[in-house]
C-alpha cells in the first residue's frame, strides 16, 4: 500500500505569515495536533501545537525557523515510511509532498491505524501462535511446512529480535481458529510457544465459567 492511497486532503495547511493564535485555533477546529506550514504553496515544515503556546501569547508568526519541523514524506513511498515517521514523532498527522514539495494532502495516524490493521490481516478470520527461537534456528520455511503438516496455512508472518534476550519473537496467523494441533507440533520440534489466541481458548473459558456457575447453582 503506498502513501498515495491514504491520502486526505480535506485538511487546511497554514502559511509562514499567520499567526500562532490561528494555528492553534486551526488545531483545535480540526482536532489535531499538527498542521503542515507553507510558503509560496511549498512546505516548509511541520508546526505543533506544544511548541505554539507560548509564542501564542505574544501573538508571534509562524516564519520563526525554530517552530517548524522538516518531517513529510512522497505520495509514491510505502506506507510503513508513513507509520515510521508518525511513531518516532509522535504525529497526529504527516504532511505528504510530490518531488517539488508541493503540499498533495495528510496521513492521519488514526488512519494508519486502520491501514496496519489491514496489512496484518487483523481483519481476517484465524488463529494467532506466538513463538520464540534462536536467530540462527529462525526458518520461514521449516514454520510453513509444519503449519501445512496439520492441513493449514499462514496467512501472516512478523518478527523482531527481543532486546533483553535476542530471541527472535515470530508472530504468525493461521487460516484457521482451532490450532492445538499445530502447537503440539511447535513443541514436538523444541519451539517455545510464548502463547496463542484461538477458538479453543475461549471455548474452555466458557466451558470452565458454565462449570463455575452449575456448581454455584448446586450448592
Amino acid at each position: 500500500m503506498l502513501v498515495s492511497q491514504l491520502l486526505n486532503t480535506s485538511f487546511p495547511s497554514l502559511n509562514i505569515t499567520d499567526k500562532a493564535t490561528f494555528a492553534l485555533q486551526l488545531m483545535d477546529d480540526y482536532d489535531v495536533l499538527h498542521l503542515p506550514v507553507l510558503s509560496e504553496d511549498k512546505l516548509v515544515g511541520l508546526i505543533a501545537k506544544d511548541d505554539l503556546i507560548d509564542a501564542a501569547e505574544s501573538d508571534t508568526h509562524l516564519g520563526s525557523e525554530e517552530f517548524l519541523q522538516k518531517i513529510y514524506v512522497r505520495q509514491e513511498e510505502h506506507f510503513l515510511t508513513a507509520l515510521k515517521l508518525i511513531s518516532n514523532h509522535d504525529l497526529s498527522l504527516l504532511p505528504v509532498v510530490n518531488e517539488q514539495m508541493e503540499l498533495k494532502g495528510v496521513v492521519l495516524a488514526k488512519e494508519l491505524i486502520k491501514a496496519v490493521s489491514l496489512f496484518l490481516g487483523m481483519e481476517e478470520p484465524g488463529a494467532v501462535i506466538v513463538l520464540e527461537t534462536e536467530k540462527r534456528n529462525f526458518s520461514f520455511g521449516e514454520l510453513s511446512r509444519l503449519v501445512e503438516t496439520n492441513d493449514s496455512y499462514i496467512t501472516q508472518l512478523n518478527t523482531y529480535t527481543e532486546a533483553g534476550t535476542g530471541q527472535v519473537i515470530v508472530t504468525i496467523k493461521i487460516n484457521k481458529n482451532e490450532v492445538s494441533d499445530i502447537v503440539a507440533t511447535f513443541q514436538r520440534y523444541d519451539y517455545v510457544v510464548r502463547y496463542y489466541f484461538g477458538e479453543e481458548e475461549y471455548a474452555n473459558e466458557l466451558k470452565e465459567n458454565y462449570q463455575h456457575l452449575v456448581s454455584y447453582l448446586n450448592m
